[in-house]
């Protein structure tokens, strides 16, 4: 099944932070606070995800305050941060959804994102994945992670849905 059929059926895209969301950078400010770089384009795009209907979430490892602020921003209500067992993370979400797991997407960059992208119908990676990871993904983006790569991806999932057009109508000039 080639990618665009599999991205037809989402109900659910999970997202990685670092090294998706994010350049992978982590920056420490001398009293020890944690920032991150995001991509306002990805933000739309999670923003459009959610108006079409697809449920989004984010699913990492680390636990940081400006994670929490970034998905607050942008309304994402199904945060999980410090999880080290993404699979059991995303399989609690489907249940809880009613989603099988052919309904449900994950993109991420490096190992620790592999079970959770082998338990999804849909996975991505951006072009500066790992390389494990790039040869699992039924999706490789262009851009690199905190680059544009999460709204690349977004803007897939709502192309092969047929509602990309729909999303950037209301922005054109009447």
């Amino acid at each position: 099944m080639d990618a665009s059929a599999r991205a037809r059926k989402l109900r659910l895209m999970a997202f990685d932070v670092d090294g998706v969301m994010t350049d992978g950078s982590i920056y420490y400010t001398d009293a020890g606070t944690e920032l991150k770089a995001f991509n306002a384009l990805d933000g739309a795009g999670l923003k459009m995800l959610e108006k079409a209907g697809i449920t989004v979430a984010i699913i990492t490892g680390r636990q940081a305050a400006c994670v929490e602020q970034r998905a607050r921003n942008l309304g994402i209500e199904r945060l999980h941060q410090g999880v080290h067992d993404k699979v059991a993370c995303l399989q609690t979400m489907l249940a809880d959804l009613g989603l099988d797991a052919t309904a449900a997407g994950y993109m991420g960059d490096d190992v620790m994102d592999l079970g959770a992208m082998g338990l999804c119908g849909f996975a991505v990676a951006p072009a500066n994945a790992h390389d494990a990871v790039l040869q699992r993904a039924h999706l490789v983006t262009r851009k690199h992670g905190g680059h544009g790569a999460v709204r690349e991806a977004c803007d897939f999932v709502l192309a092969a849905q047929g509602r990309l057009d729909d999303m950037i109508l209301p922005w054109l000039p009447q």
